[in-house]
C-alpha cells in the first residue's frame, strides 16, 4: 500500500498507508491528524486543509484557479503549498512528504 509520510504542526513525523481512492485530505484526516480540519470536507472553500509538499519536484496535479485563490489569502502560504482537498493519492505519489500549514 503506498505511504505519505506526514509532519503535523508539532513537528512529529508519521509514515501512514494510503487506501486506493483517497485524497491527500481525507487520508491525513482519516489517520488521527485533528489539526487539519478540512471543514468545508473536500469541496476546495475554505484552505482549512492547507498543506506544505516537501518536494515541490514531485508530478501533481495542476492548481486550480480556485484552490490559488484559497491560498492566496493564508498568511503561511510558501512555495510548495497545497490544498489537500485537490490531490488525490496515487500509488505514483508513494512516499510523498507533506507537511500541516500553520492555522490563519
Amino acid at each position: 500500500m503506498p505511504k505519505l509520510v506526514v509532519t503535523n504542526r508539532e513537528g512529529e513525523t508519521s509514515e501512514i498507508d494510503v487506501e486506493d481512492g483517497l485524497t491527500v485530505m481525507e487520508a491525513v484526516r482519516d489517520n488521527g491528524f485533528d489539526e487539519l480540519l478540512a471543514l468545508c470536507g473536500g469541496c476546495c472553500s475554505c484552505a482549512t486543509c492547507h498543506i506544505v509538499i516537501d518536494e515541490t519536484s514531485v508530478a501533481l496535479p495542476e492548481m486550480s484557479e480556485d484552490e490559488d485563490d484559497l491560498l492566496e489569502s493564508s498568511d503561511h502560504r510558501k512555495e510548495g503549498s497545497r490544498l489537500s482537498c485537490q490531490i488525490p493519492f496515487t500509488a505514483e505519489l508513494d512516499g510523498l512528504k507533506v507537511t500541516i500549514a500553520p492555522e490563519d
